[in-house]
């Protein structure tokens, strides 16, 4: 998918630039397929922050996205390529035989008109989604369930695909796109093909003002702060952070700082971690 310049009629259109959403159909979304989504601005029930940097934005309606393809082995049409502003990745709504109409993650190469199968019997062409056990080794996928049922959990974000590596003893070995190798249970359903919208990740937003249309709220430096609010704070002009390493506000180590629990309960699932 092209991206799309703009010239520079102002300072914030200088190097500003949009994914080209000509591939899309210009179409309202399904209404039966719409939830409302609340805004919080990073609250919690009793009305304190505790996630910082949020709110503002625009007014988003949450698409319901088919994750677990349950409908095996009924042939659906594709209706409509669509925008979706919950997630990098667009969507497609498809149509089943029967009259069903649901979303689901657009792949590339998917087109209208095309048909889309869930099921163990599913040729291996973008867009369908199948068991591992049905899919051959060295084939690119999206979409994957960690647990079987549960719907998809990894790889869904746009451009991104994973790869099946191997199959034994009733897993399937999967890279990430994070370089992670990963024991997913054969009996879970994974999509073929790329996440599409793959040049997502060369937008070039131009001007803060599109980041608070997103829901962003401005980040200040710590070490712009007076100490009483922040441990990098203080100092005549601009002063170092006077620690071994930058910390939070509440003091607790950042930038690098692992929070992945001791003993996750995926643990004995991950052959090689992203780091090596």
């Amino acid at each position: 998918m092209a991206i799309k310049k703009f010239k520079p009629t102002t300072p914030g259109r200088r190097g500003m630039t949009v994914t080209d959403y000509s591939v899309l159909s210009k179409v309202e979304p399904e209404k039966s397929l719409l939830e409302p989504l609340k805004k919080n601005s990073g609250r919690n029930n009793t009305g304190r922050i505790t996630v910082r940097h949020h709110g503002g934005g625009n007014r988003q309606k949450y698409r319901v996205i088919d994750f677990k393809r349950d409908k095996r082995d009924m042939p659906a049409t594709v209706l409509t390529l669509e925008y979706d502003p919950n997630r990098s990745a667009h969507i497609a709504l498809v149509q089943y035989e029967d009259g069903e109409k649901r979303y689901i993650i657009a792949p590339v190469d998917l087109k209208v008109g095309d048909t889309v199968v869930a099921g163990p019997n599913a040729d291996i062409k973008p867009g369908n989604a199948l068991p591992f056990t049905n899919i051959p080794v060295g084939t690119f996928i999206h979409n994957i369930e960690i647990y079987p049922g549960k719907g998809a959990q990894l790889v869904r974000s746009a451009g991104n695909m994973a790869q099946l590596m191997a199959k034994e003893n009733g897993y399937a070995l999967v890279r990430l796109p994070s370089g992670e190798l990963r024991n997913v249970p054969a009996n879970c359903y994974a999509s073929i093909g790329q996440v599409g919208n793959t040049d997502y990740a060369n937008v070039n937003l131009g001007k803060a003002g599109r980041k608070r249309h997103m829901g962003w709220r401005p980040a200040v430096r710590g070490s712009v702060m007076n100490p009483c609010d922040h441990p990098h704070g203080g100092g005549e002009g601009k002063s170092p952070v006077g620690r071994p390493g930058p910390v939070t506000p509440w003091g607790k180590p950042t930038l690098g700082y692992k929070t992945r629990k001791k003993h996750h309960r995926s643990d004995k699932f991950i052959v090689k971690r992203r780091n090596g």
